[in-house]
């Protein structure tokens, strides 16, 4: 017997649009597979008002929504919990570019844009939008939004929050806030779009936004350096900030286990070294207006300077966009090579620059004293201070093995980060894995104000709950 929430969102939606059973198991998992979640269905929205329909019935019969987007989250934000009560809201058919202002240099598009789909736009139209990830085919705005994401331009262009102008955002009783300005300054209040930036689908549906344009670079130029040790990493990197200035988009810190794992996994990806015997791989992209000649030369003379310096020890520089590009995918690489390897401890970190090289050696000692044998696998932006620093199971050991080991490690890796002033979540966000984590290093009063907010704009708790607030 169909209940009737399910009766009137099949009317609402049509019954295409509303997924029970088998059809909606693939919403209910992870892309990590690290959570199985229910649902007494899914529901797929079209448009902005659709959203807030969904909502208003969901809050009269008062039940729990979870929106997603992409499902490309590392922290299991988008999927509901175990306990099935509540509605999935996929914003996948919300997939229009509403607008493209070259004037004010803005795009508008809606929460289910792909992030692919949207550098596409901007490039059609003589533009530049620089979020990027490793995911970029699949993801998509809205949730690139809801957990601020980062990525490998975040250098120069900064977050997903500093390239949004403007939201349009469904609240918990269907309630629709117009607020896609492509205005770069109001201040006229507080900052509500920044609320719901990073705030993971728990204070309202982002539907769709306003965002930042940049000119199309003249030249792109990139390179490969292998280096000695991560302090060389960060003398390195302070030597490229004052050769490259703002022309600097992006600064890819790799270990050397990171791609020789790429290219034992992928044989048909080649490292344009002869051995990959570093310890460290710091990738670099300049982006000029400048033409490519002259692009090359600054890249070149800087690169010619750290290696007299002996920063570096070798350096690759890309000839062509092919090989430009060929080493943008051995970097984006890693997390599938992760993933072939088996099971690995992730931990999304932010650290001050300065402090990157002594977490690194001293909490890689820390993990070999307490669990000997386990492999680091640390890669990310150390432009920004945002490592990726994954941890995986000892060579002889099965997946079990970590599994039992995750606690005691991941407070080992998050307690290093905290007493040197860093963050548990990067770019990442906290999702339903992290939560615990959360409680443990929030300071009482941020998790009050936190608390607070979500009481003020959701005060039944029907927006993503079990997610983000521990």
């Amino acid at each position: 017997m169909t209940d009737a929430l399910t009766q009137d969102l099949r009317a609402l939606l049509g019954a295409a649009h509303v997924l029970t059973g088998e059809d909606a198991q693939p919403y209910l998992t992870d892309w990590r597979k690290l959570v199985q979640g229910n649902a007494r269905l899914v529901a797929r929205p079209g448009t902005t008002d659709d959203v807030a329909a969904v909502m208003r019935l969901c809050a009269a019969h008062g039940v729990p929504v979870t929106p997603q987007g992409g499902n490309t989250g590392q922290v299991a934000g988008g999927v509901p919990g175990a306990e099935g009560d509540g509605v999935l809201l996929s914003l996948a058919r919300l997939n229009r570019v509403r607008a493209i202002d070259t004037d004010n240099d803005t795009i508008t598009v809606e929460a289910g844009c792909v992030l692919q789909s949207v550098q596409q736009a901007a490039e059609a139209a003589g533009r530049l939008f620089p979020l990027s990830l490793g995911a970029e085919g699949s993801c998509m705005i809205g949730g690139n939004l809801g957990t601020n994401a980062g990525g490998t331009q975040v250098l120069r262009y900064g977050n997903a929050r500093e390239l949004c102008l403007g939201l349009e955002v469904v609240l918990a009783d269907g309630e629709i806030w117009h607020g896609l300005r492509g205005l770069r300054k109001d201040n006229s209040g507080y900052d509500l779009r920044d609320l719901f930036i990073g705030s993971e689908g728990t204070l309202g549906i982002i539907t769709a936004a306003t965002l930042k344009l940049f000119p199309l670079p003249a030249a792109r130029c990139t390179a490969l350096a292998a280096l000695g040790s991560i302090h060389d990493a960060a003398r390195f990197l302070a030597r490229c900030r004052a050769g490259f200035h703002a022309t600097l988009t992006g600064f890819e810190l790799m270990s050397g286990a990171c791609l020789r794992l790429v290219v034992e996994t992928y044989s048909q990806q080649r490292a344009p070294f002869a051995t990959l015997d570093a310890p460290w791989y710091v990738l670099v992209e300049i982006s000029d207006a400048e033409d490519e000649p002259h692009a090359l030369a600054r890249l070149e003379a800087v690169l010619g300077a750290a290696l007299e310096a002996g920063e570096i020890a070798d350096v690759a520089i890309a000839q062509s966009t092919a090989q430009a590009d060929a080493l943008w995918h051995l970097r984006e690489s890693i997390t599938l090579a992760l993933a072939e390897d088996g099971k690995c401890l992730k931990h999304d970190v932010s650290l001050p620059v300065s402090a990157v090289p002594h977490f690194v050696e001293s909490t890689d000692a820390a993990l070999q004293q307490h669990f000997p044998g386990v492999r680091n696998f640390t890669f990310g932006h150390l432009g920004d201070g945002n490592l990726h620093y994954n941890v995986a199971r000892p060579e002889a050991a099965d997946d079990a093995t970590l599994h039992a080991m995750q606690p005691g490690l991941s407070n080992l890796v998050h307690d290093a980060v905290h007493g040197l002033g860093g963050s548990i979540s990067a770019e990442q966000g906290i999702g339903r894995v992290r939560t615990a984590d959360l409680a443990r290093y929030k300071q009482p009063v941020e998790l009050r104000l936190m608390r607070a907010i979500k009481q003020a704009i959701d005060p039944g708790g029907l927006l993503n709950p079990g997610v983000l607030l521990p």
